[in-house]
């Protein structure tokens, strides 16, 4: 069910709740969600803030980490200016200061901003076919591929992430069987949305996956759609060029990180990080290396394709940098998410990327991709690349570091009951620290008398003179460091 105020008046798309329902069952559903909040992309509970539902439905800030229980919001919260003051601030940006452009961003955000809803079914002679979509004119070709994912015959229920356009897409799809010899023992469906950011598509997860479950049951059903979306629908600009930008250009201020991405702000998937982390075990040190150098990943695996939609997500996290102004001119490192056959074109343009894609033909077009990962297994067929593949002495002692790290909070999870501290917060938390160590001391250098990178300076970074010196030289050119030079003594492995 759409997670609401319980002061908040039902909307038409919303579910009624039952009256059956007994009371304590209530108490011990509550206590499951606290458990194991509803699953989104948007990011960690590292320091930042989202939004969420309050009493009448407007929204409320809240402070994005684990100790948050619903009281008044820190000191850190940021309250909305007024629309005299935002119209001034608009007109003229430059006099704004971090705080007010930070502010105006976030108000942004909190907008809903669904630019489609569509149902989208498999047809045994035609295959995928768009069912039905709102708005009618919104040009949804090829989304009809990415809502049912190739081979989710196999699966009877999956989420999916991808991109359409300039726009994200959140679609979740079932498969039911049925005593129907046209639709040869089975009917599949998935209803999904578009926005321009995806850190908000989570919030409709649960009303996506009742609908989906709605339109099998009784195909043709769109009214708490129809509802949905004239509820959630957004303005496009006057432009009429139908184009939603992530947000305002001119919001963004130059003092705040180019390169700490949108999803830094609002909660992550329950578990995500911790798991994306001991299923790559070691090697998430290699795409740690590869998303922090921008390099093409793509991850192949069958369906389901949810799990592998959050580990594009988890890469991205991987690169998150929080000093002002480092990576500016550097690709941006947006994920693509599930990707097909229609999205070659798109591919060939792209600079950085992490996607992932259920289709094997893929690994055959080597020029679409930098890496590429068939589950644990990392590859690239780059001759430049391929000593990154292998772990440093220092990748090593990080990774023991990290699972020492992780042993010690369970353990005090496990004798104080409970921690202000998550696993999400120690491994987001753990690759900001060592990109942000990095660049530190890479700026420090370059702006001293002698910019001249030796072992001791490597080292400070968490690098290794000898093994990670390949990966230092990509990291030079790709960020800038051009006037930096590096000592005899950071010789070939």
């Amino acid at each position: 069910m759409v997670e609401r105020s319980d002061r908040a008046p039902l909307l038409d798309w919303e579910e009624v709740p039952s009256a059956e329902k007994p009371e304590a069952e209530e108490e011990d559903g509550e206590e499951e969600k606290e458990k194991d909040p509803p699953a989104s992309l948007g990011c960690s509970d590292a320091p930042g803030f989202g939004w969420s539902t309050g009493p009448g439905g407007g929204p409320k800030s809240v402070f994005c980490n684990d100790t948050d229980t619903g009281g008044p919001p820190p000191a850190t919260s940021i309250t909305t200016a007024t629309a005299d003051a935002d119209a001034d601030a608009e007109q003229h940006p430059s006099d704004a200061t971090p705080e007010e452009l930070e502010s105006r961003m976030v108000k942004w955000e909190e907008k809903d901003q669904i630019v489609s809803v569509f149902v989208v079914t498999f047809n045994t002679r035609s295959g995928n076919m768009l069912e039905w979509c709102l708005p009618r004119d919104m040009d949804l070709d090829g989304v009809e591929f990415k809502a049912i994912a190739s081979g989710s015959h196999r699966v009877s229920t999956d989420f999916i992430y991808f991109r359409k356009g300039s726009y994200f897409g959140l679609a979740c799809f079932a498969n039911m069987a049925v005593e129907s010899v046209v639709e040869r023992g089975a009917r599949m469906k998935s209803v999904g949305i578009l926005s321009p950011s995806y850190t908000l598509l989570y919030r409709y997860m649960s009303f996506l996956e009742h609908q989906v479950r709605l339109q099998l049951q009784a195909p043709g059903h769109y009214s708490p759609l129809e509802a949905f979306y004239e509820d959630k629908r957004a303005l496009l600009p006057p432009s009429g060029d139908g184009v939603v930008t992530a947000s305002p250009a001119h919001t963004w201020s130059t003092s705040l990180s180019h390169s700490m991405h949108p999803e830094m702000k609002i909660t992550h998937p329950a578990g995500c990080m911790s798991q994306f982390t001991r299923f790559f075990g070691e090697q998430i040190m290699v795409m740690w290396k590869l998303a922090l150098l921008r390099r093409r990943i793509l991850i192949f695996s069958p369906p389901p394709v949810g799990v592998v939609c959050y580990r594009v997500y988890c890469c991205c996290c991987l690169a998150n940098i929080s000093i002002p102004g480092v990576g500016v001119a550097v690709p941006e490192f947006r994920p693509f998410f599930y990707v097909n056959v229609a999205d070659i074109s798109a591919l060939e343009n792209e600079l950085a990327y992490v996607a992932c894609t259920t289709e094997k033909i893929f690994e055959e077009k080597k020029d679409l991709y930098d890496v590429y990962v068939d589950n644990q297994n990392v590859k690239t067929y780059r001759e430049g690349l391929k000593p990154l593949l292998r772990l440093s002495a220092a990748d090593k002692d990080k990774y023991r570091r990290l699972t020492e790290q992780r042993q010690m909070l369970l353990y005090s999870q496990e004798v104080n009951g409970e921690s202000i501290s998550s696993e999400e917060d120690l491994f987001i938390l753990f690759f900001l620290e060592q990109n942000n160590r990095i660049f530190q001391t890479l700026s420090e250098v370059a702006g001293s008398p002698d910019p001249t990178l030796t072992q001791e300076s490597v080292r400070a970074m968490g690098l290794d003179p000898h093994g990670d010196r390949l990966f230092l030289l990509h990291l030079l050119e790709i960020y800038g460091y051009d006037t930096l030079l590096l000592s005899d003594q950071l010789c070939c492995s």
